[in-house]
């Protein structure tokens, strides 16, 4: 097994610059960060290998393809086994319209975020997860009015700055 690679700022700096940009070309990625292109591109290559980057994808404005609903929604189980938390989770991931799911602490124990054609569509999915039966005690949902913004990047060279 070899060991986890570790990272330092050039390889926090490179992620960052590829969040914003995926589609930059290696010779101006290695601009970017300082590097040559052949260092630049094996690094990028380690990242990959090792896992730190998981993939490229396109980001859609869905607002131009037509309407669309997001509800978030808070969900608790009945009962807080190993087995029902796993049920749960399976359910939801078989869900399309389920865009992110967080195991969270506090008063419930998920929040979901659904993205649907409509509130009927959003209420039928429901409708049908808890005829499943897969452990819900109850949920709320919140359906999202505006969304005055979204930040699809982490600041990753903020919060690893300290690498080296």
């Amino acid at each position: 097994m070899t060991p986890p690679y570790k990272l330092d700022r050039i390889d926090i700096k490179i992620l960052a610059v590829l969040q914003g940009n995926g589609r930059i070309t290696n010779v101006e990625l290695a601009d970017e960060v300082n590097l040559s292109p052949s260092p630049c591109l094996m690094r990028v290559k380690k990242l990959q290998q090792a896992g730190y980057i998981t993939g490229y994808s396109a980001q859609i404005d869905l607002a131009r393809l037509g309407e669309t609903l997001t509800v978030f929604t808070e969900f608790t189980l009945k009962n807080h086994r190993q087995i029902d938390f796993a049920r749960f989770q399976e359910a939801l991931e078989k869900i399309d319209s389920c865009v992110e799911c967080h195991l969270v602490s506090g008063g419930y124990d998920y929040l979901a975020k659904f993205v649907t054609s409509s509130i009927t569509d959003y209420q039928t999915m429901v409708e049908g997860l808890i005829e499943r039966n897969v452990g819900i005690d109850k949920y709320f949902s919140f359906v999202v009015m505006k969304t005055p913004f979204v930040k699809q990047q982490i600041p990753l060279t903020r919060l690893f700055a300290n690498r080296d």
